[in-house]
């Protein structure tokens, strides 16, 4: 198994070119489902958790390419099973994004309950109880979920009970073949909800709103092929400033959307960082500084996100100060505390929800396993300011998220090793 052999002390200097974004990619790579004709994605990250969706698309029976340039061509065509099994969707829960596509296109789906990173519950309820409002009929039964309709999904207003981008996406791509308008109230705001709906507009589909509370679709009889670029992953462009930052160095990331990190460029200054940005690009600077302790509450978008949480919560364990971390997005989302006070952080844990930092000079290197896909990095964040040698454990969490972490790290002078 591998695993991450990082020397601290380095400051990070340089300029990265973000990937795609990997939670836009997974439900774009779902929607290539809707068409029997041949859609073409472009900028999608090369992770395990992109793999993990070409390779269940290739056991439903589509047909997918990769170019010399990289880009994915998927046709679905003709598909040779409509179900998704557990050995594929236990171990990536966007797996549960194939149910709407296939619903939408062929009146049936089947569709094993859902895995992913152990950060609590993550219930589809909300995506079951909109395929009802469509017209759907669901049973539960052995761990799968079975979908059917008679004839077409018929649009109907469809009120989320929580904020969820999972279950929007979902009834995105199931309300774009549906008879009649569908409105999904409650929808979640998030960049890659966008990114979603433009990719299915440049099918032909008919939907507006995405990115507001309400997202409005006109269902239409058939989708066409097209060729879509993925947004920039603003994950990845957070997880870079906050490492560099923590590290008191200077970088130019490039081919990112700086206007998707609002709530994290403005935590950001307030830690002292300074920032420029434009159009495409983002540049920080810390002068060798040591960041100032921010206090941080995760909030669904535009607020700070829950996917770094765990990154600043790792700067702020060598931050000047005290902070407050709260996390109201996922419960037991706290793992990697632990992990981050074997290298000498000094963390109280309230509940599982709250947790105080005292921020310290230093920090000192220590064995360390990662917990989860974002916990993965905070430890990443830990052992670059470490003294020593840091060696982090089941690092495929890291490579579910993060595209080539050592070549990335190493273009900005990291001292880090991938070692089995």
């Amino acid at each position: 198994m591998d695993k991450l052999l990082i020397e601290g002390g380095h400051r990070l200097d340089g300029v990265l070119r973000i990937s795609g974004a990997k939670n836009s990619a997974l439900p774009i790579l779902c929607a290539t489902l809707l068409t029997d004709q041949p859609v073409t994605i472009a900028n999608a990250p090369h992770l395990h958790d992109v793999t993990t969706m070409i390779e269940l698309l290739g056991c439903l029976g589509a047909e997918v390419v990769i170019d010399e340039k990289m880009r994915v061509e998927v046709s679905a065509r003709q598909l040779k099973s409509l179900r998704a099994p557990y050995d594929l969707v236990k171990t990536m829960r966007a797996s549960f994004l194939v149910m709407g596509p296939l619903l939408a296109r062929f009146g049936r789906a089947e569709v094993s309950l859902p895995g992913g990173c152990a950060i609590g519950s993550r219930p589809v309820d909300q995506h079951l109880k909109g395929f009802e409002a469509l017209g759907a009929r669901i049973e539960v039964l052995d761990g799968y979920v079975t979908a059917n309709v008679d004839g077409q999904l018929k649009g109907a207003d469809i009120v989320m009970d929580l904020v969820t981008v999972g279950g929007t996406e979902n009834l995105m791509m199931a309300a774009v073949l549906a008879q009649g308008t569908t409105r999904i109230i409650n929808a979640a705001k998030e960049p890659e909800i966008v990114d979603l709906g433009h990719m299915l507009n440049s099918m032909g589909a008919q939907v507006s709103g995405h990115g507001t509370s309400v997202v409005t679709i006109q269902g239409v009889e058939a989708l066409h092929g097209c060729e879509y670029k993925v947004m920039p992953d603003r994950v990845e462009t957070g997880t870079y400033l906050i490492a560099v930052a923590a590290t008191g160095g200077h970088v130019r990331l490039e081919r990112t959307a700086p206007e998707t990190l609002g709530a994290v460029l403005a935590k950001l200054t307030l830690a002292g960082c300074e920032l420029e940005t434009g159009p495409d690009w983002i540049e920080l600077s810390m002068h060798g500084r040591r960041p100032k302790a921010v206090d941080i509450e995760t909030a669904v978008y535009p607020g700070f996100p829950t996917d770094m949480q765990a990154q600043f919560l790792a700067m702020n364990a060598i931050a000047d100060g005290t902070s407050t971390i709260s996390e109201t997005i996922f419960e037991n989302r706290f793992m990697h505390v632990q992990e981050i006070m074997r290298l000498g952080a000094r963390i109280e844990l309230h509940g599982s929800s709250v947790a105080i930092v005292h921020g310290v000079a230093k920090l000192h290197a220590a064995p360390v396993m990662a917990t989860d896909l974002r916990a993965s990095f905070s430890l990443v964040v830990a052992a670059l300011v470490a003294e020593g040698r840091t060696l982090i454990d089941r690092i495929y969490h890291i490579d579910r998220g993060y595209e080539t972490i050592e070549e990335k790290l190493q273009q900005l002078g990291a001292s880090v090793q991938r070692v089995s």
